[in-house]
């Protein structure tokens, strides 16, 4: 099995993880092997789709990282201390499943598809989340506004 994926595999480490995931495949499915073909086709059709499937998730991982560059500018912080508190102890205060999703759609960028598909709930589901979580922490800073935080609770209201 080994040899198999190491082929697909290109290097010797990820050969390794490649061929452990695919006997751990391979034990889970020995309950449904038939006996139609030889026991080492089958085993050797496990291994591939376990390295090929490996590499391809490899190859999606890589695409959606980007290179960090060397020096990152921070720009510097301008807001008010006491709002960004505020802010942040309003956050603590959602309900688990609205915090997740506000913060991977508001901070992190995620879509509704994605977020879905990370939490295990529909896009829908999703879309419901983050305006629940908006409206809430709109309704939580109220009263905290003044000229620089106005611009920071707006953010959450978009």
């Amino acid at each position: 099995m080994y040899a198999v994926v190491r082929r697909i595999a290109g290097d010797d480490d990820l050969a390794e993880d490649y061929a452990q995931e695919a006997w751990i495949r391979a034990i889970r499915a020995l309950p449904t092997f038939r006996g139609e073909a030889r026991f080492s086709t089958w085993l050797h059709r496990i291994a591939v789709n376990s390295a090929l499937q490996a590499v391809r998730k490899e190859k999606t991982r890589r695409k959606r990282e980007a290179p960090l560059p060397d020096v990152i500018a921070v720009p510097p912080r301008i807001g008010d201390t006491l709002m960004q508190r505020k802010l942040e102890e309003a956050l603590a205060k959602l309900p688990d499943g609205m915090r997740k999703v506000l913060i991977l759609h508001d901070v992190e960028g995620y879509t509704h598809e994605e977020i879905g598909a990370a939490l295990g709930v529909t896009s829908g589901t999703s879309k419901s989340q983050l305006f629940k979580a908006r409206a809430k922490m709109r309704h939580m800073l109220k009263g905290y506004e003044n000229e620089t935080s106005r611009k920071e609770i707006e953010a959450w209201s978009v």
